[in-house]
């Protein structure tokens, strides 16, 4: 079809056969974003007068909710990889890194002393597209050690991950590594991959009192909205919390009024 032809119609129709043929809702809503950003640019290119895509025609991200990993199931992951390897996980785990940005870190991107992680290229040196994405991540001073001793083990080269004969390593071979030391892990689903480990450092945050923008920073992602999506039902329940705050409020009311009487008398 020609692009000056296509239809909000039509879009409906392409997403709900897409679901029809089993794709997961979280792939379709993935899928229709792409098409609307080629449709916008097509607008902007002036090829077109306006999308065919909108909220109408979205067909919604789905409500499945992330597998987050417990820590005996980290640790397992991690000491199932080849040692050499191993550094990744705690990227993974405790600093949030995707893939490409693991394979793509550079030693000096490390800041040993001060305890930060500079994330500025992804696999093999392709900078990072956004200012988000580029947010420097304080780590704690026994990650800092931990990463160090793997650069004195002689396991990295310009870039902290590098393979058997010293060359970086790029994501393919990287994830190879992860499905074979995941099949060790007991209990942990066969379709995990190294990104469910920012699941799993979101968790970590959210049981140790973090907000949703403090999460949100961490995991460097561009919206909170995103972020509450995603990981609100680990927050704790509000209920008793709530209650709380209004029962303070009332027993003061009362104290108050408790005093003031005892003092008229």
């Amino acid at each position: 079809m020609q692009l000056s032809a296509l239809r909000p119609s039509h879009v409906r129709s392409w997403t709900a056969r897409l679901r029809q043929d089993g794709l997961a809702d979280s792939y379709v809503y993935a899928l229709h974003g792409r098409l609307s950003q080629i449709m916008a640019d097509a607008v902007h290119d002036g090829i077109i007068s306006r999308s065919p895509c909108s909220r109408r025609t979205s067909p919604g991200q789905g409500s499945q909710r992330p597998y987050v990993a417990t820590t005996d199931q980290v640790w397992a992951l991690h000491d199932a990889m080849p040692e050499r390897y191993r550094a990744a996980i705690l990227l993974g785990a405790f600093v949030g890194l995707r893939t490409a940005e693991v394979c793509g870190l550079r030693v000096a991107d490390v800041d040993f002393m001060r305890g930060i992680v500079h994330p500025a290229v992804q696999y093999p040196a392709e900078v990072l597209k956004t200012e988000t994405s580029r947010t420097p991540i304080p780590i704690p001073t026994s990650l800092a050690l931990e990463l160090s001793a793997h650069v004195q083990a002689g396991y990295s080269g310009e870039t902290l991950l590098t393979d058997d004969n010293g060359a970086q390593v790029g994501p393919w071979k990287f994830e190879r590594a992860m499905r074979k030391a995941r099949s060790k892990v007991q209990d942990l689903p066969a379709g995990f991959r190294f990104h469910d480990l920012r699941h799993y450092l979101a968790s970590l945050l959210i049981a140790s009192g973090a907000d949703v923008k403090i999460v949100q920073a961490r995991l460097r992602r561009a919206s909170a909205k995103t972020t509450l999506d995603t990981y609100s039902h680990l927050w704790p329940h509000s209920d008793e919390s709530t209650r709380a705050a209004i029962d303070a409020v009332l027993v003061a009311r009362t104290e108050l009024r408790q005093n003031q009487a005892g003092a008229a008398r």
